[in-house]
This record gives structure tokens, C-alpha cells and sequence, in this order.
């Protein structure tokens, strides 16, 4: 009689989520670049985000789509991904207050200081 494992994940590279489905750290799939290099260019774009590229931040975090989806995925590369996730989401949130700061505030915000900043 022949016994039957019962592995939960049965692909063999230990990074399925969903079963026998392959879950790639990239989102274009198979098409895109091996564990190894995916580490090498996630660490690449968080690290050059703080070059004041934060840009580079949203397209690791786009690139790198599958690996925030599922949490207990690639562990070497979420670190880099969640990171510049969160980077991302600070310097939007600063750019974005800066900029409403000067079109809703305006004159009323700065007051005199305001026709000098205008003409700049």
C-alpha cells in the first residue's frame, strides 16, 4: 500500500500560497527575475528611494506587487517592499500637504510673506 504525503505546499521552492499555484515575488510572473535577483533589486530601489528618488519606492512597491499581497511570501525580499511601501505613503503624505499648504491656504496661510512667495 502506498502512503500518501500530505504536504501543504506542494512547489518545491516553498513560496506557494495558494496551494500547488507558484506565487512569483514579481509581477510579471515567470517572465521576471529569479528570487536572487529579486532581493538584489529590491534592497536597490528602497535603498536609492532615500537618494531623494522616492518614486523609485512606488515602482519597487508595484514591481514587487505579490510580495505585499501575501504576507508569509519571500521573506528576504518583503523587508525591502514593505519598506518602501511605507516610505512611499510618508512622502505623499508630505508632498501632498505641502502642496494643498499653497493652493488652498494661499494669502490667508501666510499672510504678507505671501506676494513674495507668489512672485518667486
Amino acid at each position: 500500500m502506498e502512503t500518501q504525503t500530505n504536504n501543504p505546499n506542494p512547489n518545491p521552492n516553498g513560496n506557494s500560497i495558494t496551494g500547488s499555484w507558484p506565487v512569483w515575488p514579481t509581477v510579471d510572473g515567470s517572465l521576471g527575475l529569479s528570487e536572487d535577483e529579486s532581493v538584489k533589486y529590491a534592497r536597490r530601489f528602497y535603498r536609492f528611494g532615500f537618494a531623494m528618488l522616492p518614486w523609485l519606492w512606488a515602482v519597487n512597491c508595484f514591481y514587487f506587487w505579490p510580495v505585499l499581497r501575501h504576507s508569509r511570501s519571500f521573506p528576504r525580499i518583503r523587508p525591502y517592499v514593505v519598506g518602501s511601501a511605507v516610505g512611499f505613503a510618508i512622502f505623499t503624505a508630505l508632498l501632498s500637504s505641502w502642496a494643498f499648504a499653497f493652493a488652498i491656504g494661499g494669502e490667508r496661510l501666510f499672510g504678507p510673506v505671501w506676494d513674495q512667495l507668489d512672485r518667486a
